[in-house]
């Protein structure tokens, strides 16, 4: 992949993800990082690490912080928005308003709570169908990108060429980024996989061992890729970075968030004290309610899905999700 010429990047959002693009990026750009929490950000200028959410992890030098949202949008040549998925909206909507015109980029996971869009619907909403825009998607924890370990994501667009140009600009040897151009596909698979880590998690902390979890996860899979096909996906995506793989990430890894809350509801402990404890957004848990209501609409069969959302906002406990989903009739695979 050919050289190409240092860019300005703006990553909104200190958390876990942001602060750890934000550290792969500065190897080869100037970035500047921005968070709400203006108390964080000093901390981080002043001793380069991330406390609460990177806790050991040294940032580099060159990584900047600023305080000043609007500072931080007019001067970049990239935006790349990196809030829980509630916050997408508002965040592009000020974006648009002070720096029209700039790329964009988001990654961000999820149905937007209430509407039940994906991201780039949000983003479309309220930049316009046609901006120059985009979704950093795949299996990739925060921690080891921030250390500069080894991963491989995707970068998709609608807008092929729009996809190619930023993978070329971002493209690192340990930081592997791909182009696609489904959308839907990368960012149903990058949704519902957290879901399916919710049950991964109570699946092994109920302690039903690993044939139980690689069935879960094949069959977690084939939920998400009839529900991406039903919304225009091509089905090719969820076997690749943005489904499949992020999908084993999620399901297996200690690092994740929503794989965690299961290991704690199979424990018998109360949502609210779970989430209080983690300290992150678990998105599975608002994206658990969505995914029911859309495949319903759609007319998808997600069993798995609707055995979490009733674990965790209908009041069943994890004993009944399990029995509820090995009760069914066998069907062809």
């Amino acid at each position: 992949m050919g050289t190409v010429s240092r860019c300005r990047i703006a990553v909104f959002g200190a958390g876990a993800w942001g602060t750890a693009l934000a550290q792969a990026f500065s190897a080869s750009h100037d970035v500047v990082l921005w968070g709400r929490d203006h108390d964080q950000l000093a901390e981080i200028a002043r001793i380069h690490e991330n406390t609460r959410y990177l806790r050991g992890v040294r940032l580099r030098d060159a990584l900047a912080v600023e305080p000043d949202f609007a500072r931080a949008a007019v001067a970049a040549d990239l935006h790349l928005v990196v809030t829980p998925l509630a916050g997408l909206r508002t965040t592009v909507r000020e974006l648009r308003r002070l720096a029209p015109g700039r790329a964009l980029l988001w990654a961000c996971k999820g149905f937007e709570a209430g509407t039940g869009k994906l991201p780039h619907e949000i983003v479309a909403e309220e930049c316009g169908a046609g901006a120059a825009s985009g979704v950093l998607t795949g299996p990739s924890f925060a921690a080891e990108v921030a250390r500069g370990l080894p991963a491989a994501i995707a970068l998709a667009a609608h807008d092929a060429d729009f996809a190619r140009h930023w993978v070329g600009v971002l493209h690192q040897p340990r930081l592997r980024i791909y182009a696609n151009t489904d959308l839907v596909g990368c960012e149903v698979g990058g949704a519902v996989k957290n879901v399916m880590a919710i049950a991964a998690g109570v699946s092994d902390g109920m302690g039903f061992g690993l044939n139980a979890r690689a069935a879960l996860i094949t069959r977690g899979l084939a939920e998400i890729a009839r529900l991406a096909r039903a919304l225009g996906a091509r089905g090719e995506t969820l076997m690749g970075l943005a489904g499949m793989g992020d999908l084993i990430l999620t399901c297996t890894g200690d690092l994740s968030r929503n794989r965690r809350v299961g290991l704690a509801l199979a424990e018998g402990k109360g949502l609210a004290d779970i989430l209080r404890e983690l300290g992150h957004v678990a998105e599975g848990v608002s994206t658990a309610r969505e995914v029911v209501g859309i495949a319903r609409r759609h007319g998808v069969e997600m069993p798995i899905c609707e055995a979490i959302d009733a674990l965790l906002h209908h009041g069943l406990d994890a004993r009944g999700a399990v029995e509820r989903l090995l009760a069914r009739d066998p069907r062809e695979e």
